[in-house]
């Protein structure tokens, strides 16, 4: 979950109560002003006591946030993002299995970082490149055995409309054969991911 706060903008001048919420790779502002700010685009960002204060295309924003909570986000947003693996809770000693070909480089990079599974052997985790509500099911059904063991599974797809799979459809098919999603992770400019586990109580079969 993101960071949000009720607070006083000053946007070069201009003063309003926003409700802020830090929302990687964002700042979100709505309310009095209204602005979505990439944390990359965000400059000299730092405290001055009370205030949140940074630079973003030429304009000087503060947010009065106090000074424990300032001094918190400015840690958060100057931060190095973590890498997919870590969002992905891949390691060095993770096994994953890989269904469907891995075409993104960012994915390649994350298992780059992971112990391959032979085959449709044992794993740690699964992550599943699907494009369609046929590739859903067939990913299902081959890893079936290792879900029903409480593996965790990854289901990597297209992000953004007009492509034949959404976040919707994979709950649609996902969730009547005992899985449950529980996490979201941003894969690369062109995929998105949504992982599932075993529900709790769900009998084996």
């Amino acid at each position: 979950m993101g960071r949000e706060a009720e607070c006083t903008c000053n946007w070069s001048g201009t003063s309003a109560t926003v409700k802020a919420l830090v929302e990687p790779p964002e700042l979100i502002l709505r309310g009095g002003l209204k602005h979505r700010i990439p944390f990359a685009a965000m400059q000299r960002v730092r405290t001055d006591g009370e205030h949140l204060r940074f630079d973003f295309q030429g304009e000087k924003v503060s947010l009065t946030l106090g000074n424990a909570l300032a001094a918190k986000w400015v840690q958060y947003l100057t931060a190095p993002p973590p890498s997919l693996a870590k969002k992905l809770g891949i390691t060095r000693e993770t096994v994953v299995r890989m269904v469907g070909k891995p075409d993104d480089d960012a994915l390649l990079e994350a298992l780059a970082a992971a112990q391959p599974s032979a085959g449709s052997g044992p794993g740690h985790l699964i992550l599943a490149r699907v494009n369609t509500p046929t590739d859903l099911s067939r990913a299902l059904k081959s890893t079936a055995d290792q879900l029903d063991r409480g593996v965790p599974i990854w289901f990597i797809y297209p992000k953004g409309k007009g492509h034949p799979l959404s976040e919707n459809d994979i709950r649609e098919i996902a969730l009547p054969t005992g899985i449950v999603d529980n996490k979201v992770a941003a894969v690369s400019s062109n995929l998105t991911a949504i992982r599932f586990v075993k529900r709790r109580n769900a009998k084996s079969t």
